[in-house]
């Protein structure tokens, strides 16, 4: 029964691995501390490999939990307690089944906990209206997009912004008059990702 805990325990730990490069930016949003956000980049090129982990670990748990029990385990039933422990329980295996196809699914779903960023933009003159795009580092999921365009949306004059981390960059559209291609690059390094070139158009 204590192997079958330590795999429960393998699974929502790789579960939770699989995921931490996208919570920690939802995370960094919660507590104030944006610099955090890419701390746990370096886990996405893993994530498939830990969510294979997490359902080979948690598959063998179910089928350890579910397998007919043979002769000599129901000769020894006896000396064993009658009912399972709560952390022995299919209950607890449910509920870590859960968490861990939450935790698997976080980046899908991560939006949700972010606010909506929309604010109205008055542009006194349409010549002073620019558009770069900032070539970043470190994002690797669509809550980075997010987070990037969240905190971007925090400057005055920035009229559109639509980071993408499958591109790698952020295509911003911003008065020049309100705000400036520097001070858009020190808000992206501030939140925890790197740009690393600007290209303005």
């Amino acid at each position: 029964m204590k192997k079958d805990n330590k795999f429960l325990w393998t699974g929502v730990f790789t579960a939770i691995g699989a995921s931490l490069c996208c919570i920690t930016p939802v995370l960094a949003l919660i507590s104030g501390a944006s610099g955090i956000a890419s701390a746990f980049s370096w886990l996405e090129p893993l994530r498939p490999y830990l969510i294979g982990i997490t359902v080979l670990v948690l598959g063998f748990a179910w089928y350890q939990k579910l397998k007919p029990k043979k002769q000599d385990d129901i000769e020894c039933a006896c000396e064993e307690e009658e009912k399972p422990n709560f952390w022995q329980s299919k209950k607890f295996l449910v509920i870590v089944t859960v968490f861990a196809a939450l935790m698997t699914a976080f980046p899908y779903y991560s939006q949700i906990f972010y606010p909506k960023s929309e604010k109205e933009i008055v542009v006194a003159d349409k010549s002073d209206i620019k558009k770069a795009e900032f070539v970043i580092s470190g994002m690797t999921c669509e809550s980075c997009n997010i987070h990037v365009n969240n905190e971007v949306y925090k400057l005055n004059g920035i009229i559109n912004s639509n980071a993408s981390y499958e591109n790698g960059n952020a295509l911003i559209e911003f008065d020049k008059i309100k705000t400036t291609v520097s001070e858009i690059k020190n808000v992206i390094n501030s939140a925890g990702y790197s740009v690393t070139n600007i290209k303005t158009k």
